[in-house]
């Protein structure tokens, strides 16, 4: 295992000892929706995405759109150690007056470049950002984090067919497949499945991987940002494992990552309870245990 990826693996569990004690403070939350896309959002963050903390309105930005904005509180612990703001700021998430809503608010939040929290509506607001930015002509990329309880929104496919209609290859969307949504397990509820197959019928190209393998993580985002980031006539191939041939030149990817809800901590994983809940005392000491790392200074 490379340096870089234990030092990704790393600011991970950071990242869901930060969430924890977010949910403990608060007394409010939905722990297992960030656990399970903690791996994912520290490879961003700390890995592929172009930012930077000092410049939070500079307009070569990439973007990133927390589309179950449920899971706030894993963004807002990325933001907070990325450097956005102290975080000792992370413990007044839902107070009267913090800038930490209970669904994201851009505006309100520094580096929050999308207001989310009302389901499904993250990848067309994506599409807008991955249109102007193409039309600016930058090589700037918008990346979508979906619930797959999300996808179950009609207004995602709409995104979803009209994105590979503009060849808006400098959008990549992934999907935070961990199985549940709040009313149980997502084919359960919506039928969800089989997911891959719809993807493709609306014209993506699709990467399948796991959700916590930290290097499987960085290699895929990497090779979908090259691409993303260079001019459709000259669209770069994916080197990644895939039963697709070669994506076709402004060709969208969709990454579904295979995710295990409450991630990091053994009693949450694959307990949908988690899915909005807050630890006892004793859960909470059990969590910080097994996580680590530093407090909320």
């Amino acid at each position: 295992m490379t340096e870089r990826i234990q030092q990704l693996i790393s600011i991970a569990t950071q990242l869901r000892r930060d969430v924890v004690n977010t949910v403990y403070a608060a007394k409010d939350g939905h722990p297992g929706a960030c656990m399970s896309a903690a791996d994912i959002v520290a490879a961003l963050y700390f890995d592929t995405m172009h930012i930077h903390p000092d410049d939070k309105d500079w307009m070569g930005r990439d973007r990133f759109i927390l589309s179950k904005g449920h899971a706030c509180p894993i963004l807002y612990a990325a933001l907070a150690r990325r450097g956005y703001f102290p975080p000792a700021e992370l413990k007044t998430l839902r107070s009267l007056g913090s800038r930490l809503q209970g669904h994201p608010v851009m505006g309100k939040t520094p580096g929050v470049d999308a207001t989310s929290g009302s389901l499904g509506h993250g990848l067309s607001q994506g599409c807008g950002l991955a249109l102007t930015a193409r039309r600016r002509g930058d090589n700037s990329l918008t990346f979508v984090l979906t619930g797959d309880g999300e996808i179950e929104e009609g207004i995602v496919w709409e995104a979803a067919m009209t994105i590979p209609k503009f060849k808006l290859s400098n959008l990549i969307a992934i999907v935070d497949n961990n199985e549940m949504q709040s009313g149980g397990h997502v084919n359960e509820v919506g039928g969800l499945y089989p997911l891959r197959e719809k993807w493709e019928a609306f014209g993506w190209y699709v990467v399948e991987i796991d959700g916590h393998d930290m290097a499987q993580i960085v290699t895929t985002l990497e090779n979908a940002a090259v691409r993303g980031r260079t001019p459709i006539d000259e669209s770069a191939n994916m080197t990644v494992t895939s039963l697709q041939p070669t994506p076709q030149p402004g060709q969208p990817v969709v990454i579904i990552a295979h995710t295990v809800k409450g991630k990091g901590v053994p009693y949450m994983e694959g307990d949908n309870s988690w899915h909005k809940r807050v630890p006892t005392d004793e859960e909470y000491q059990i969590a910080m245990s097994i996580l680590g790392g530093k407090d909320l200074e």
